[in-house]
């Protein structure tokens, strides 16, 4: 195959490079910026683009995160790249601190005691854990799986946990925080990647009227 890698990476490099890539995430960082800045499209096109891509990072459809990028950037009338390269945003950097602000929004909003499930502080020390919530929606997809082939009943109470105390104060809670970054994303990027077009739609003018200047002399001789 023309995209197949000729050195296969074992599993623990491919693990390694998700949560730290190769060069850094600054690196990665800097390469995401470059490609935003040369896509050809307008930049409020561009950063309508990095508005739905900042946005999605706060939302829990996690593996689907660049569908859902593109479908808010398409109604948006933003640029489809520039969402997908944006939901960079969303990384094993701030996926913490995305999820607890996120479901901490939700718990308030809902009216929900955020203080039963997601950190456990002093005097709730038997409330079930995020972590407790994610294996007992695993065990039941499971447990529900066999029962298709199996004379077992299915049993929805752990994954009906999981959308009630985590998915829904995710999703809910996300909005808010999600469309604060995701302005902030717009204003900043917006000006930046104006400055760089105009900057580069001016070096090419000056290099396409150097040749022609060059062609002009060469004309005369």
């Amino acid at each position: 195959m023309v995209f197949k890698r000729r050195d296969r990476r074992p599993i623990w490099m491919v693990v390694a490079q998700f949560f730290w890539p190769k060069g850094g995430w600054g690196r990665a960082a800097m390469y995401v910026r470059h490609r935003l800045n040369r896509l050809p499209d307008p930049p409020h096109r561009i950063a309508r683009g990095i508005f739905a891509g900042v946005f999605t990072t706060f939302t829990p459809f996690y593996g689907l995160h660049f569908v859902v990028a593109a479908l808010i950037a398409v109604i948006m009338r933003g640029n489809i790249f520039a969402a997908i390269m944006a939901t960079f945003f969303g990384n094993p950097l701030t996926y913490i601190p995305i999820i607890m602000t996120s479901m901490h929004t939700g718990y308030w909003l809902l009216g929900m005691d955020r203080h039963g499930l997601a950190f456990r502080p002093h005097g709730h020390e038997n409330a079930p854990t995020i972590g407790k919530r994610f294996a007992d929606a695993g065990e039941s997809l499971w447990h529900n799986f066999k029962a298709l082939f199996t004379n077992d009943t299915a049993d929805w109470t752990g994954l009906a946990n999981f959308y009630n105390e985590i998915f829904y104060p995710f999703m809910i809670g996300g909005i808010l925080p999600g469309l604060i970054a995701g302005i902030i994303a717009y204003y900043v990027s917006l000006p930046l990647i104006s400055a760089y077009q105009n900057r580069r739609r001016g070096a090419l003018k000056t290099k396409l009227a150097s040749l022609k200047k060059k062609k002009a002399e060469a004309g005369l001789d």
